[in-house]
């Protein structure tokens, strides 16, 4: 006899956990299926993001930027610290722990909630009356019954065409969060932002890191400006960025080193040598094993779930959230699409505005933006106002010892409401937040530049650049 629910989601990253979480508030009877295991073969709920992703990653910055000050910034304190050095296994065990707290803060939150949890691989099994029977692949195999279906399966590494991941010497985002000693060389391949955020990481403990990026621009998504600031920042650390290169044969020597062919922006023939190697070239929808042909569940031809602007599937009851569907592969816009079908589910009317979407790279300086790039207004022919502030000029940052980069704002020439805002600097990825809020509002820069701000902070260089777009700043 299958277990009956109202909802059963599939997947417990960050949308799927969130979806169900919601619809259990809503009143609904939820089931929560997943299959991501921890070193004890336990359930380890968050998806790639808490597993492999935003949150270890983030605990690796953490340690290792400690020891970049201790090494490099404590003097300018009057701090003596000699002999500093770097316990790997301890630095990544801490992350492990992390990890593991977030994992167990998740199955709370379920239980809290009422959610039943599964551990184990979702899967369609046929379609009835009553919804949709989910067959789950575990420890324990259970059968389950749902009137409503939401898959939020997530994404997988794309990897590099004649170099699969070994996650020993050629890496992914996993691979690349378990390295367990500093190389002596690190290469990139693609200039992702998990591959920048590690390549930052291993730089500041000692490694000399190459990464090759075959377009000819650095971080094209990002506003041209803001772009050009961070990479002078990233040459000053010693980072060492090529653009515009073609890679071609990757070969894992007997010794476990790594070569890379590839020709630069001029055609010459090169050859890279590395201890290790990180693919960052992109993400692919997960969606295997789902066993969509079942139930006759639509994919694109990238493997993505196909949904409309609901995140409603070609099936009834069948709703996608997540990086398995189209939009941006981010874990806070998983969340809102979690959230907004739950609603939906319950009649009300979920709402996800993808033009208020923050971004975040967590690399040092870190870089955060909202909104349209300055190159994506002159496409579309929209007069615009810029205002710019740098972090040299603010308080705050020199206190800190941190004056790297700037606060850029695009509003529009008539109407003067925002239409972007960009940061590279100090704290960027918290600083970006009352740019979210103010977006979200239809605010204008003069309704930022007469806000209050708190002296000395960091986000007075946000009221700044808004002040900059009237040309009127008044500390620089």
């Amino acid at each position: 006899m299958s277990k009956q629910f109202d909802v059963i989601v599939i997947g417990a990253g960050p949308g799927g956990y969130i979806a169900a979480i919601r619809a259990a508030q809503l009143g609904m009877s939820v089931a929560c299926v997943d299959e991501w295991k921890n070193s004890a073969g336990g359930p380890a709920p968050g998806g790639t993001c808490t597993n492999v992703g935003c949150i270890p990653s983030k605990a690796l910055l953490q340690s290792s930027e400690h020891f970049h000050h201790a090494n490099h910034h404590f003097a300018e304190h009057g701090i003596t610290a000699s002999g500093v050095s770097m316990d790997v296994a301890k630095m990544v065990a801490r992350k492990d722990t992390v990890v593991k707290q977030n994992n167990d803060g998740i199955l709370y939150l379920l239980k809290k909630n009422k959610v039943s949890f599964f551990h184990g691989r979702g899967s369609f099994v046929k379609a009835g009356d009553g919804g949709y029977e989910i067959k789950v692949s575990g420890a324990a195999e259970e059968t389950l019954q749902g009137k409503q279906i939401i898959v939020a399966t997530g994404s997988n590494a794309r990897g590099l065409p004649g170099a699969p991941f070994d996650e020993e010497n050629i890496l992914s985002n996993d691979g690349a969060l378990r390295i367990g000693a500093v190389p002596k060389k690190l290469g990139l391949i693609g200039s992702g932002v998990i591959g920048l955020e590690m390549g930052s990481v291993w730089r500041r403990l000692g490694a000399e890191v190459t990464i090759l990026e075959g377009l000819p621009t650095f971080l094209g998504a990002v506003d041209e400006q803001i772009a050009k600031e961070a990479k002078k920042a990233f040459d000053k650390q010693g980072l060492k960025i090529e653009l515009g290169v073609s890679v071609g044969d990757v070969k894992v020597g007997k010794k476990g080193s790594v070569s890379v062919a590839y020709s630069n922006a001029k055609g010459e023939a090169q050859v890279l040598e590395v201890d290790k190697l990180i693919v960052s070239i992109g993400r692919v929808p997960n969606t295997t094993g789902l066993n969509a042909d079942a139930v006759g569940l639509k994919l694109d031809e990238r493997g993505a779930i196909v949904v409309d602007d609901l995140c409603r599937t070609n099936l009834p009851g069948v709703w996608a959230v997540g990086d398995v569907v189209r939009g941006p592969m981010l874990a806070h816009k998983a969340e809102e699409e979690g959230v907004a079908v739950a609603e939906r589910m319950a009649g009300q009317h979920g709402h996800v505005n993808f033009n208020t979407i923050p971004w975040v790279i967590y690399t040092s300086p870190e870089i955060a933006w909202v909104g349209q790039t300055e190159q994506q207004l002159k496409v579309a022919g929209r007069a615009y106002k810029s205002g710019t502030f740098p972090f040299l000029a603010n308080g705050r940052a020199r206190a800190l010892g941190d004056t790297t980069g700037m606060v850029k704002m695009l509003a529009d020439a008539a109407t003067d409401e925002i239409l972007g805002v960009h940061i590279v600097g100090p704290m960027a990825s918290e600083l970006i937040s009352e740019c979210v809020v103010a977006m979200e509002f239809r605010a204008s820069s003069e309704d930022i530049a007469r806000i209050c701000h708190a002296h000395p902070s960091l986000s007075e260089a946000t009221k700044e650049a808004a002040l900059a777009v009237d040309k009127r700043t008044l500390n620089f």
